[in-house]
């Protein structure tokens, strides 16, 4: 596992922002995993100033997100399918026909995850993957549990997780209860990793995910097994770790 320590939010954005423009340079239909949050929205905004001064070009560029809510359709402004459109598909010339989100609205939860596997199967697989780091470790919607789940599946989410989405959504019977999510085995696949962490309120968990046991209990710890995994992270959430 390479760590690459930057200054602050603005710096691992853009070190992130190479890393995955290196990607789409060096193999323009390359296949990208991609990740919501607030802590990418650094990197998407770095990647949409280098398409717009003409430096990168997504026309063949291929992605598959790590996510969604089960229930929400694509058009939601909560979901994730939104969020993308948000803050790099309609900001880019990507083929919006060739980005991916598990279909939250598919009600069949063994069809759309199925269906999710077969779509990134039939792409020969993930070339670089993106995520973020949870509180707890988790990476996607795959918390803290007793074993590694494989391949894409449906979840239940943590009643925490259900209170805090309450304010986005004018009736709590509309708020999402699970979430179809990329499973570790699914992660694991993808050639290479990269992870953005940012502020001291990742600290503690980030030196577990690097320096800890590797446990299902922090799941972000089996990608100290990944061959090609890089977490770029700020000072902050760097503080606690020993490198």
């Amino acid at each position: 596992m390479r760590v690459i320590k930057t200054k602050d939010y603005a710096d691992m954005s853009r070190k992130a922002a190479n890393i995955i423009s290196a990607q789409v340079i060096l193999k323009p239909d390359c296949v990208l995993g991609l990740a919501t949050g607030s802590t990418p929205i650094g990197t998407y905004d770095q990647l949409v100033d280098r398409y717009e001064n003409g430096d990168l070009d997504f026309s063949r560029v291929n992605s598959v997100n790590l996510d969604e809510y089960r229930g929400l359709d694509k058009d939601n402004d909560q979901s994730y399918r939104y969020f993308m459109n948000k803050h790099l598909f309609s900001r880019v010339n990507i083929d919006v026909a060739h980005t991916y989100v598990p279909d939250g609205s598919e009600p069949d939860s063994s069809k759309a995850c199925a269906d999710y596997e077969a779509i990134i199967e039939n792409f020969g697989g993930i070339d670089l993957q993106l995520l973020g780091l949870g509180h707890n470790g988790h990476i996607g919607f795959n918390e803290p549990t007793d074993h590694f789940p494989k391949n894409t599946h449906c979840v239940d989410l943590a009643e925490s997780t259900i209170n805090a989405n309450k304010r986005f959504f004018e009736k709590e019977e509309d708020v999402p209860r699970q979430a179809y999510t990329m499973g570790i085995g699914t992660i694991m696949r993808a050639k290479s990793i990269l992870v953005v962490v940012s502020g001291a309120d990742k600290a503690e968990i980030l030196n577990k995910v690097i320096n800890g046991p590797i446990t299902p209990e922090v799941p972000a710890s089996i990608l100290q097994l990944h061959p090609n995994a890089t977490i770029v992270a700020d000072e902050a959430a760097l503080s606690k770790t020993s490198l």
